[in-house]
């Protein structure tokens, strides 16, 4: 069996086990040398060797801390709470919100004296927290079965406290045809680890730098032999899909790859220099609900409006400021509404049910230019452009909210002031008359929405 009880709890309170009489002290002793030994707390150490069962576990907590034990097997839980607590901290802290009331959340903990925990719920939920004590095994089993839906991997923060080096798996004595691979999935996996999006492969005299692109700056995190320089390439652009044997002209791919439990899609881009073939890759989270990005019910509302009526919706941030990211939550929203919604993009960063990505491929011609000529014949009621940089593609985009078409679009800036600015030009001028919603990312943490009225205030 799984873990039941977490040890914060039982180490803390292991001897009132002895004083209640429901152990012998040796027991405890001996409990505490099966947990080193198996590298398992203390409570699985006690239930798996048949000393306490799970049941006696949980009453005396609920007796010894005044906390109410909950039966989650036969208890119906309000999935509107869900969105207090997402899913990776649930599994890490083993944690699941039942009911609110008011200003207080109640949850079900395995480990009701993990302060650690409490503290983190109350920092992302913003509301007050009454603990109540579930066995850890049903805890887990109602967050497999209510957080279904949820994506894991979209939540990076859980493994930002681990140390890794992808180096590990480049010197490991794996003589496997996969070793590659390995080494791919490994540097994939720091880079996710240290919250990068961008990863450049680049040659260098004694083989193939890694590098690590964050904040502006280029890091260099190691290099690949040139034993293996060649074979690692060509894994690559297999694995993306792309021609191994060019490399005198750019090339543009899509990786899928598994990270422990993270789905990773990442564009690569290889592109000719004089020192050889430079390889930019660029990782996509996949999309949240957008409940779980915007909380605030009435900014819901707004952008779920601006979804269902003709008009233009600006996402705006800096670069990585995560753009795509909301974007690909708008169309998920907008996938449930039963509309004929269109993309025109580079790579499509992850498939969406519902919504029908195009991919735009110079090498037949298959331009923004071509795409937008012929997109209305598809009779599209949202569409989603990515990168639009010319005045002509903005007109005509925009003149399609007169045909009863919601747009969806991005805008590079890096703060308010820098968007006011940018949009002061005469240029923007229709644009900003039929913004329906504007969406600015200050942050992962600050997600500032605009109504038309308050959008075109500002920016008058």
């Amino acid at each position: 069996m799984e873990t039941f009880v977490t040890n914060k709890t039982l180490e803390k309170l292991k001897y009132d086990l002895v004083r209640a009489g429901l152990v012998a002290y040796e027991t405890i002793e001996q409990a505490q040398e099966i947990a080193a030994a198996q590298n398992i707390n203390i409570g699985q150490a006690l239930i798996n060797s048949g000393f306490l069962t799970e049941d006696a576990i949980l009453k005396f907590l609920e007796a010894k801390l005044h906390i109410p034990y909950v039966n989650l097997d036969d208890y119906s839980i309000d999935e509107k709470c869900l969105k207090y607590i997402n899913v990776n901290d649930a599994k890490k802290y083993r944690i699941i919100p039942l009911f609110k009331i008011e200003d207080t959340l109640t949850v079900a903990m395995a480990d009701p004296l993990d302060l650690f925990a409490i503290d983190k719920v109350i920092e992302t939920a913003e509301c007050s927290i009454e603990p109540v004590v579930s066995s850890e095994i049903s805890i887990i089993k109602k967050i497999n079965e209510l957080y279904k839906d949820s994506i894991i991997v979209g939540e990076i923060d859980t493994y930002s406290n681990q140390e890794y080096d992808w180096r590990d798996e480049l010197h490991s004595e794996d003589l496997s045809d996969n070793h590659i691979q390995k080494i791919i999935r490994a540097i994939l996996k720091q880079a996710i680890l240290e919250n990068v999006h961008e990863v450049i492969f680049q040659k260098e005299d004694d083989g193939l730098a890694v590098n690590f692109k964050s904040n502006g700056e280029v890091l260099n995190k190691g290099n690949i032999p040139q034993v293996l320089s060649s074979s690692f390439v060509a894994k690559l652009k297999n694995l993306a899909e792309l021609d191994e044997t060019v490399s005198e002209v750019p090339q543009l791919g899509k990786l899928t790859f598994k990270v422990d439990e993270m789905t990773v899609v990442a564009s690569i881009s290889t592109f000719p220099t004089i020192m050889g073939e430079r390889i930019f890759l660029k990782i996509y989270k996949p999309p949240k609900p957008l409940n779980r990005i915007i909380t605030s019910e009435s900014n819901l509302n707004v952008v779920r409006a601006a979804l269902n009526n003709p008009g233009i919706i600006v996402v705006c941030g800096s670069p990585l400021s995560g753009k795509t990211h909301v974007i690909y939550s708008l169309l998920l929203e907008a996938a449930s509404k039963n509309k004929n919604i269109m993309t025109l993009e580079s790579i499509a960063k992850y498939n969406l049910k519902q919504v029908h990505q195009c991919e735009l491929n110079e090498n037949v011609g298959f331009n923004m230019d071509k795409a937008s000529r012929f997109i209305e014949f598809q009779s599209p009621d949202i569409i989603y452009l990515e990168g639009i940089k010319t005045k002509e593609s903005f007109d005509y985009f925009s003149s399609l909210v007169f045909d009863n078409k919601t747009i969806i679009m991005e805008f590079l800036a890096n703060n308010m002031e820098d968007l006011r600015y940018k949009l002061s030009f005469s240029d923007f001028e229709t644009l900003k008359s039929i913004i329906s919603c504007m969406i600015f990312i200050h942050s992962k943490e600050s997600i500032e929405v605009f109504s038309k009225e308050t959008a075109q205030k500002y920016l008058a």
